[in-house]
Formats: structure tokens, sequence, C-alpha cells
């Protein structure tokens, strides 16, 4: 059975891969067998992280600074990562944002862009570029990370929830677009503990946790096995999947 889930000889891309859940699953792929890539807006975040791992597990790492909302940006870490490892095998869009705002009216042209940019734009375009790659060469798998607030939405995330119902629905489209070689799937986790989670009102996190089956929300460790599973041979019959995965939130 580990041999599913060996990414042996395998090159991933991790965006947002220098903290949080992104640091986690990097983490998690070089120690299944896999070469990564790790991509962020802060390049001696992903320097760090990228010493960690070739100490830790002996791989080949990549540390290339990326904004993904710009365009142009994904498309110049596609063209580094071609020149660099001649391409990938596994795409894991992370990279997101949410940023507060205190009422619908006070959004922001800006805020809004920036978040549809992030959430959206750079996922589709990283998909459309190393999708298309991976199906010309042996194939691939792309996982996209949404959130349950793509079908849960509430008042403090209206931006973010539309632009994570977006990726839920570009999940399937573009697991179409570059089949069958390419497998494309979404992970839609409900809260879960990394860094920002220290700033949540824990009277609001009580009420929170309240309402879940498993009464509490999730440890990032508890999201990448979904992420391994995508990734990996364990997966081979799911593309256009979408992975609820909230710890029984109603």
């Amino acid at each position: 059975m580990g041999d599913l889930f060996d990414l042996t000889g395998r090159r991933a891309l991790v965006t947002g891969g220098s903290r949080g859940l992104g640091r986690t699953i990097v983490l998690a792929f070089a120690e299944a067998g896999a070469d990564v890539v790790i991509s962020s807006r802060k390049l001696d975040s992903c320097e760090e992280l990228a010493r960690e791992v070739e100490e830790r597990f002996g791989r080949r790492t990549l540390a290339i600074a990326c904004n993904v909302s710009h365009w142009d940006e994904c498309d110049r870490l596609v063209t580094e990562v071609d020149r660099a490892w001649g391409g990938i095998d596994i795409l894991v869009n992370n990279a997101g944002i949410s940023p507060l705002y205190e009422s619908v009216d006070t959004i922001t042209e800006d805020l809004f862009d920036k978040v549809i940019a992030v959430n959206v734009k750079g996922p589709f375009r990283l998909m459309a570029a190393f999708g298309t790659r991976m199906a010309a060469g042996d194939g691939g798998s792309i996982v996209n990370i949404s959130s349950q607030a793509a079908i849960r939405a509430t008042a403090d995330v209206v931006p973010y929830a539309a632009a994570k119902a977006a990726l839920n629905n570009m999940t399937e489209s573009m697991a179409a677009a570059l089949g069958p070689k390419v497998r494309v799937n979404t992970i839609m986790p409900g809260r879960f503990s990394t860094d920002i989670s220290t700033a949540w009102d824990p009277e609001v996190v009580a009420v929170h946790n309240a309402t879940i089956a498993l009464g509490r929300v999730a440890e990032p460790d508890e999201i990448v096995g979904a992420a391994l599973y995508f990734a990996s041979n364990a997966s081979s019959f799911a593309t256009g999947a979408i992975l609820r995965l909230d710890g029984g939130t109603p």
C-alpha cells in the first residue's frame, strides 16, 4: 500500500509554500520522495524552507519568488521551472488571501480584484500553463486548495467565498480540459490552525467549534494527507473531485 503514496522521482510545485498549510505539504511531499519547488512572495522564506528540506530529506529543491496574482509572474515561474527542471509532475495551488473588511460597502475595488487575482486568476494561469505541458508529456496531478466558504459563505468573506466557489467550478472544467493524462482535484478544508489562527477571537472559535461534529478545527497535518492522496497514484481514478474536509461542519 505504501507504493500508492510514493512520490519518488516526482517533481512538485507548491504555491504559498513557505508557511502554513503550504509548508506542511512541502515537507510531506519531500518525505514521500518528491523534489519540490517552493514558491511564495517572500524568497527568503522559500530559501529557508528549501534548506530544511534538503537537510532533512535529501531532496532537490527550488526556491522561487512569485506573486500569483500577476499573470506575468506566473509565466515567469513556469519558465524558470522549465529551465531548471524541465517541468513538474505535481502542482499544488495553495496560495490564497482573505483580507478583513468592516462591511461589504467598505470593500474597495483593489481589495476585490486582489482576492480574485490570487485565488482564481493565478491558479487558472498555472493550471493552464503547467497542465498543458503535463498533458503533452507523461501527465500529472493538480491539487487546488479551496475552502468551505465556497459552499458556506458568510458576511465576512464575501469576495473570498466567491473566489473559492469559482475555483471549485474550475476544478471540474480543467479536469475535462486537461484529461485524460492530467488529473485535477480540489481539497475544501474548513478552518484549520496556522500562524494566522492566533488572531482568531477565542469566543468566536468556541462557538464555531461547538457546531463541528469533531468539536475542533483541524491541524495542517490533518489536511496534508488529502494532498498526498490526490498527488499520488492512490487517487489514479480521481479527477474533477472536490473533497470536503471540515470535521463535519453543518
